[in-house]
């Protein structure tokens, strides 16, 4: 099976092609010169053939807009990008598609257990630009009676990560890191190479459920063992 890949220079995306390479033909699509298929999809309709699978995990997150022109690059990226993706495959017989979401679309900054029912609440470019997106993949899937896949990620982790957690491991490694109420909270995570094993069952296996599913790891630490555990891979004494 040939699968357009979008995102796959990202960290989640080098995790998941890595899972992938070995069983299928991967097509990347992006901005960068070593993708197959070049291509902005913020303002491009690219131009692809041939492709039986889409994993669209291409997507713009991890800061904080400070003026209108950043607010709306989220909604160029996330929500334009998927629209000019799903114009692109016109026809072609697309049997699965996967789309990466986030729980930011809930709008919560706490619960306990929160499900796939949970209202979306999220008023940041970044979450509205995702479940926008969700409504378009959903729609144009179930149009063309195509299966999706829709992950809603929580903190994802892997080598090199980015967003919050670098920056936790960043002020560890420097010694600036400052513990706030004991570190209690507890957050949420999966790996990044576990999101893409998922994906490859999810599309190898014919009769698999469409659906929209939040996912981890099924562990939830607190901040205090994720500290605690960064400070020992670091060599850090507290």
């Amino acid at each position: 099976m040939t699968i357009l890949f979008t995102g796959a220079s990202g960290f989640l995306g080098k995790q998941i092609k890595a899972v992938f390479e070995t069983t299928n033909a991967l097509v990347s699509l992006g901005r960068q010169t070593d993708n197959d298929v070049i291509c902005d999809l913020s303002f491009e309709i690219p131009i692809v053939h041939g492709v039986q699978a889409v994993i669209h995990a291409a997507g713009k997150a991890h800061t904080y807009p400070k003026t209108e022109a950043e607010k709306q690059a989220f909604f160029d990226v996330n929500l334009k990008g998927t629209k000019h993706l799903l114009d692109s495959l016109g026809n072609q017989e697309i049997r699965k598609f996967v789309f990466i979401s986030s729980v930011s679309v809930y709008g919560l900054e706490k619960g306990d257990k929160i499900d796939e029912s949970t209202p979306l609440l999220g008023k940041t470019p970044y979450a509205l630009s995702k479940s926008q997106a969700e409504d378009l993949v959903t729609t144009w899937c179930s149009q063309k009676g195509v299966p999706y896949l829709i992950l809603r990620l929580p903190l994802v982790v892997g080598p090199n990560p980015l967003g919050n957690l670098a920056k936790m491991i960043h002020a560890i490694q420097k010694g600036t890191y400052v513990r706030i109420a004991k570190g209690k909270a507890k957050k949420s995570m999966v790996l990044a190479s576990d999101v893409g094993t998922l994906i490859l069952h999810w599309i190898q296996n014919t009769s698999a459920p469409s659906g929209i599913y939040n996912l981890t790891d099924g562990h939830h630490p607190t901040f205090y063992e994720l500290e605690e555990t960064l400070k020992v891979r670091l060599g850090k004494k507290w």
